[in-house]
């Protein structure tokens, strides 16, 4: 096990280094984008342009890794998205700024392709579902203490944006110096969005719902937590709790999935996340203290939504087609993130901050009705589950790993009978 975690640890580094440099950008642009004087709506526009750029990039960036190679797109890509992030001190518009997202979620989403499939190729059948759970603490505690880099400096001036910068530049220094061989480039097979849809109406509307939710918080979580008074401190610990809330119950309501219907564990984790968005709503006006628990717990029912709803689909999926069924859902993810900034940018334009919270609330109880009619559709399904898997919660994929895990848990399965 610790040599096989020796093996990709270069690799875990420069994973958590990029999610390190994602996070501090996610919380500062926010910052900076009302600090330049750009409107609420503005904002969310310009925050939806990484999650369109992760999608993008989900399409076409394997295009780019397959004609050059995983070390030099990896290199190529991590250059640009310094030079994206540099620009944004010398180009003031938000136009400009969306563009360069844009750019950003590209480039993020390709060094992700290579990080994991570098990953996936180094680990062995038997610890392959550990491995995948250090990636997602990784994915974790990187976009989480990412919130803290604010501390460094003052958003209003240029300091953080050349750390960020640094950071990404940092990132290319563990692959490549990696001694580990750079794994054979695949091209993504695709499933039709119609027949992913109709294998797990539940699983793929869950998807995207996830992917509105979290996104909006990625995006605009900050620029609420600013317009209800909180310090750039208490923003900083406001969003990286709620990150970090999402490790506590990825494991514990997951198993619970394991067990019972999945459709049952994720009404129940909508509507607590919805009572808890509307328990942050009245903790707004409560010790700061109040506020950080209440966020966190949401964190932690809201993050696993994704991960139940990606098991539900692939509970009914053919088997041999898991990652056709994997690609759809990061496609679905990231559609739902395109419109989740602007989205939330609409509500608290009409709202105020507080229509943030409303926004939030209505996306889950959209859920839970969802799923409610779909249960009186069909009924449980009868066939073996793919086992539970822990799912990254900002927008940043871990198909390539969650497949493998799941084909080799399913193998064991039948091995078993």
């Amino acid at each position: 096990m610790w040599t096989a975690i020796k093996s990709i640890s270069s690799l875990l580094l420069s994973y958590g280094l990029l999610l390190l440099g994602n996070g501090m950008m996610g919380i500062l642009l926010g910052l900076r984008s009302r600090i330049e004087g750009f409107s609420t709506e503005i904002t969310g526009l310009i925050m939806s342009g990484y999650f369109i750029g992760m999608l993008v990039g989900a399409l076409f960036a394997v295009r780019v890794i397959a004609t050059v190679g995983h070390v030099r797109a990896f290199a190529a890509l991590a250059s640009l998205l310094s030079v994206a992030v540099l620009a944004h001190v010398l180009i003031v518009d938000p136009v400009a700024w969306f563009v360069l997202r844009v750019m950003a979620g590209f480039c993020m989403s390709g060094m992700v392709m290579v990080v994991e499939s570098w990953v996936n190729e180094r680990s062995t059948n038997a610890m392959r579902g550990r491995i995948l759970s250090l990636y997602m603490i990784t994915n974790y505690l990187g976009a989480g203490l990412g919130q803290f880099m604010m501390l460094i400096g003052d958003p209003a001036e240029y300091q953080l944006f050349i750390i960020a910068s640094m950071v990404y530049s940092f990132a290319l220094v563990p692959v490549l110096l990696s001694r580990a061989s750079a794994p054979k480039p695949s091209s993504p097979q695709r499933m039709p969005f119609k027949d992913l849809f109709l294998t797990s109406p539940v699983g793929v509307m869950g998807t995207i719902c996830a992917g509105v939710a979290n996104a909006s918080l990625n995006g605009m979580g900050a620029v609420f937590a600013r317009e209800i008074g909180l310090s750039v401190a208490q923003v900083s610990t406001f969003m990286a709790m709620t990150i970090l809330g999402g490790i506590a119950l990825q494991f514990p309501i997951g198993r619970l999935s394991d067990r019972f219907d999945r459709r049952s564990v994720l009404i129940g984790a909508s509507v607590f996340t919805a009572l808890l968005a509307q328990a942050a709503l009245w903790a707004t006006d409560q010790p700061f203290i109040i506020l950080v628990l209440i966020i966190t717990a949401y964190g932690g029912f809201a993050f696993v939504v994704y991960p139940i709803s990606s098991s539900q689909v692939n509970d009914l999926a053919d088997p041999d087609r898991l990652v056709q069924v994997a690609s759809g859902l990061l496609i679905a993810y990231g559609i739902g993130a395109s419109m989740g900034p602007i989205l939330a940018a609409q509500a608290m334009a009409r709202f105020g901050a507080d229509g943030f919270l409303y926004f939030l609330t209505g996306i889950y109880c959209f859920l839970a009705l969802f799923i409610l009619v779909r249960m009186t559709q069909r009924r449980r399904a009868v066939r073996p589950k793919a086992p539970f898997l822990p799912l990254g919660s900002m927008g940043t994929s871990s198909k390539q790993l969650y497949t493998a895990a799941l084909s080799d848990s399913g193998q064991k399965e039948e091995d078993t009978h």
